[in-house]
């Protein structure tokens, strides 16, 4: 986990799991805490050539603690997976986090896509994740609740 200073002297702290491939077709899964919004934001983008990617078409969710209780319960194995699904007025988004069987693959998969109302169009980032991703990326969820919570 990174921080990073914000104008006006806020802290931000960062966690990103990047994703290239050979093919083209990886992304990145970027998330910020931000106690003010009482959030974590999770940012995807899609793989735009061999190790960049397309931050100006992000996705971007923005999750409380409902949200972060649901990938944590998969995490420790609670649940075989979460569906996260947030509507607004413009689009609907939804995040799944799927705990596999395959031991030839990665132990997790997290999508995340996008469908934005007016075009219908659809915008998604699918990422796998090793045990050692799956368990950084809890401990970082952990702290988020306990910074979110004040405690």
């Amino acid at each position: 986990m990174s921080s990073s200073q914000q104008p006006g002297g806020k802290r931000q702290s960062e966690h990103a799991i990047y994703k290239p491939n050979g093919r083209g077709s990886g992304g990145v899964v970027r998330f910020d805490l931000n106690r003010e919004k009482g959030a974590l934001f999770v940012d995807a983008a899609s793989q735009s050539g061999e190790k960049s990617f397309d931050w100006e078409n992000k996705i971007t969710m923005k999750w409380g603690m409902a949200d972060l209780g649901e990938v944590l319960a998969t995490f420790q194995g609670r649940q075989p997976r979460a569906k996260l699904f947030h509507q607004t007025s413009k689009a609907n988004s939804v995040c799944e986090l799927t705990r596999g069987e395959d031991p030839q693959r990665a132990p997790y998969f997290m999508s995340i896509s996008r469908k934005e109302d007016a075009a219908g169009s659809v915008r998604k980032v699918a990422i796998p994740l090793t045990h050692g991703e799956a368990a950084v990326l809890e401990t970082v969820l952990r702290s988020a609740v306990v910074r979110l919570l004040g405690w």
